[in-house]
């Protein structure tokens, strides 16, 4: 093993134990305590994170992961992904330090974020972190000054669907882009290639096959004008769970076409990805106490009941709220459907309910219009595909403790990163055992036994 993942940082369950089988356990030992503090955490199937991870690489074997931590910086994913050999991006001085105080190397560490503090440049600097993106000529100077030996990637703004929400655009036009490679070579910084990201709203697939378009024609500028272009990054935008409008296969036979045509193998490009919420979001799963509850007449203006006749319309704060984990709400996230912990039998009425975070914060609105049986303050609500953007970088505000996360893995999934990795000889019993159930909650087959072993070569 690579030494960055250990038995002692998960718990480990046999085969056919669920991540729920395992939530439930920590709610009927929290429901005993008579506290009324009961903290929110997670459960979090590294499993399920394995599966990604190796079903990526089998639709897109020439394309090598990065991490964005922003996404999810917790110890758990960060140590298993570096154990799997991925590599990470950061967006800021916090998540360098992070992923190098557990040994990954600088040369896996891609500084992302189109705008960077000049103290955090000098940071990456320092720590031998190379590579990062620019977009504009501020930026550009920025880094001329503070980081000779940088490896540039120039941003080009993606062909994102009509969708895509105008806040998550960044990147140069191709138009600019002769002008800010001219500007580069005037301050002797080396741009080695071309970065775009769609974003996790455009899950169109062909706007990657005309991102990789646009890339192909700034790389042809950059060559033109001396540059070594070798390394593309297509980004994110890859669905986390299976109910989108594009499945992950389509969007990466898609991906391959494209790079097939404008970057053919043997080109010498380097393709690289910071898939976020396809890593995470379903790995994890949420459960929230309700700490407070109002009830609000039918007859007010704005109650959910007003127009349907119920009798009451009922308001429930939890013990997190957008601040903490439903931080999700804020990246253009729908709330997950909060599950009951304890179903009535037979099924009550239902009545319109709002959830909101901690008493005390008006603006704290987490969902809207459910439709909920009555409950009551200690009830629990539990939360699926929650891994994405609810979980920062470790640094909380004094008296705002994160959520406890309980990391969970199958002793096959376990062993399944022991083999990718080459550390065990591989049996015939051993690659049906990895064609089997994998994590904790889910059935996993064919898209298990592919030769692995991934190892990111330096990318510098």
């Amino acid at each position: 093993m690579n030494g960055y993942l250990n038995e002692s940082n998960f718990m480990m369950v046999e085969e056919g134990f669920t991540t729920r089988d395992l939530l439930e356990n920590l709610l009927v030992e929290l429901c005993q305590e008579v506290r009324g503090d009961q903290q929110a955490f997670f459960v979090a199937d590294l499993g399920d994170i394995v599966k990604k991870h190796l079903r990526f690489l089998k639709a897109l074997p020439r394309v090598k992961p990065y991490f964005p931590v922003k996404c999810n910086g917790s110890e758990g994913v960060i140590r298993l992904l570096a154990e799997l050999g991925a590599g990470f991006a950061c967006t800021n001085k916090a998540e360098i330090a992070q992923v190098r105080s557990i040994g990954v190397p600088a040369d896996k560490i891609f500084y992302s974020s189109p705008c960077k503090q000049v103290a955090h440049i000098k940071y990456a600097a320092s720590h031998g972190v190379r590579l990062m993106t620019f977009d504009n000529e501020v930026e550009l100077s920025k880094v001329a000054r503070s980081h000779p030996h940088a490896r540039m990637l120039l941003g080009v703004a993606a062909d994102s669907s009509p969708s895509a929400h105008p806040s998550m655009t960044f990147g140069t036009t191709l138009k600019s882009c002769r002008h800010l490679l001219e500007t580069a070579k005037e301050q002797a910084v080396e741009v080695v290639g071309i970065s775009f990201h769609l974003g996790s709203r455009s899950l169109e697939p062909q706007a990657f096959a005309q991102s990789v378009a646009a890339a192909q024609l700034a790389f042809e500028m950059g060559t033109e004008l001396g540059y070594q272009m070798h390394l593309l990054d297509i980004g994110g935008g890859f669905p986390g769970t299976e109910d989108t409008r594009a499945r992950f296969e389509e969007m990466a036979a898609v991906i391959n076409s494209a790079l097939d045509l404008y970057f053919p193998d043997g080109c010498g490009v380097e393709i690289v990805a910071t898939p976020g919420r396809y890593y995470v979001t379903s790995a994890f799963t949420f459960a929230a106490s309700i700490t407070a509850r109002e009830e609000v007449p039918a007859d007010q203006p704005g109650s959910d009941e007003e127009e349907s006749g119920s009798k009451k319309s009922l308001v429930y704060h939890l013990s997190d709220g957008i601040y903490g984990a439903f931080s999700c709400l804020l990246f253009d996230s729908p709330c997950p459907r909060p599950q009951l912990h304890k179903r009535p039998c037979p099924e009550p009425p239902s009545h319109g309910s709002s959830l909101r975070g901690p008493p005390g914060h008006t603006e704290d609105r987490i969902a809207d219009s459910l439709e909920l049986p009555e409950l009551h303050v200690g009830d629990w609500l539990i939360f699926e595909d929650m891994g994405a953007y609810t979980i920062t970088t470790p640094s909380p505000l004094e008296g705002c403790p994160q959520p406890q996360i309980t990391y969970a893995m199958s002793r096959v999934a376990w062993k399944a990163i022991q083999l990718c990795q080459g550390k065990l000889p591989p049996t015939e019993d051993d690659r049906e055992s990895v064609c089997t159930p994998l994590s904790c909650g889910w059935e996993m087959a064919e898209t298990l036994c592919v030769p692995p072993v991934f190892a990111p070569a330096s990318i510098i």
